[in-house]
C-alpha cells in the first residue's frame, strides 16, 4: 500500500505536525496538524518506513503549495505555470482525491498568508539528511519557474530562498538553472556544450573526472533510491525523466571522446 494509503487507512503510528501537517491536514479537511513532529535523523522510536512515509507526505506538501506561490511570485499566475502543476499532477497519476489535495495546496500557496519559510524549514527538518530529496524537490520548482519562457526576479529570489533555507549551495543552484532552462526548450537538440553543463563539468575535465560527475548525478537522481529516502512513488517518473536526460547527456559527451568509448 502506498504512503497515501496507509495514511487514509490510519496505518501511521505517527502524524506530521507544524505547519505542512496543518496544511496536509487542512488539504484533506481533516485535523492532522495536532500529531506529531518527528526528527527523522533521531528517529525517536519510528520505523523506517512510518519515517519514509512521513517525508513522502512532507513532500508532496510542500511541493505543490511552493508551486503555488512560486506562480504568484512575479504577480500573476501564468496558464503555463498552472499547466506544469497540473502536468505534474497528470506525470503522478494522481487518484481523484490526491488531485483534488494538490490543486488546494497549489492555491493556498497563492495566498498571501502563506508562509514559505515555515514550509521550507520543516521540510528540511523532515528530511533530514535526505539531500538528493531536497535537490529533486528545488528541480521541480525551477522548472515551473521556466514554464512561462522568463526566470523573473521575483521567482529567482524566492528559488534561492528555497536553496538557503534547505542548505542547497549556489553553485548548485546555478546547475540546477542551467538544466531546467534547457529541458524547458521544445526545440533543438542537445549541444556538447550543453551536455558537459548538464553533467556540471567543464569541458576541459578529465575523463574521469566526467565519469564521477555522471555516476553522481545518477546516483543522485536514480528513482528507487529515492523512493526509498522518501520521494512519493507517484513522482518516481519525473526521477526517470531527469536520470534520462543525464543519460543523454553522457553519451553525447562519451560520442565526442574516443577515450570514454
Amino acid at each position: 500500500m502506498s504512503w497515501w494509503g496507509k495514511l487514509l487507512g490510519g496505518g501511521f503510528g505517527f502524524m506530521l505536525g507544524g505547519p505542512l501537517g496543518a496544511l496536509f491536514g487542512a488539504a484533506l479537511g481533516h485535523q492532522l496538524d495536532k500529531g506529531v513532529n518527528i526528527n527523522f535523523d533521531e528517529r525517536q522510536g519510528a520505523s523506517a518506513d512510518t519515517s519514509n512515509e512521513l517525508a513522502q507526505t512532507a513532500f508532496f506538501t510542500a511541493t505543490f503549495s511552493m508551486l503555488g506561490y512560486l506562480a504568484k511570485a512575479d504577480g500573476r499566475v501564468s496558464k503555463e505555470e498552472i499547466a506544469y502543476a497540473e502536468r505534474v499532477m497528470q506525470n503522478m497519476s494522481l487518484s481523484s482525491e490526491q488531485r483534488q489535495a494538490a490543486i488546494w495546496l497549489f492555491n493556498e500557496g497563492k495566498k498571501p498568508s502563506f508562509h514559505p519559510d515555515e514550509i521550507l524549514l520543516q521540510l528540511k527538518q523532515q528530511l533530514g539528511r535526505r539531500r538528493n530529496l531536497m535537490r529533486v524537490f528545488i528541480e521541480i520548482q525551477v522548472q515551473a519557474a521556466f514554464e512561462d519562457g522568463v526566470l523573473h526576479t521575483a521567482e529567482e529570489q524566492v528559488l534561492l530562498n528555497s536553496c538557503r533555507m534547505l542548505g542547497i549551495s549556489e553553485m548548485d543552484y546555478r546547475a540546477i538553472v542551467y538544466q531546467g532552462r534547457k529541458q524547458s526548450k521544445t526545440a533543438g537538440s542537445l549541444q556538447l556544450a550543453d551536455a558537459y553543463k548538464i553533467l556540471g563539468v567543464e569541458k576541459s575535465a578529465t575523463d574521469s573526472e566526467v565519469k564521477k560527475a555522471y555516476r553522481r548525478l545518477l546516483s543522485q537522481h536514480h528513482p528507487d533510491k529515492l523512493v526509498s529516502k522518501g520521494l512519493p512513488e507517484e513522482m518516481m517518473r519525473i526521477a526517470t525523466e531527469k536520470t534520462h536526460q543525464i543519460k543523454k547527456a553522457y553519451e553525447l559527451v562519451k560520442d565526442n571522446r574516443s577515450s570514454l568509448r
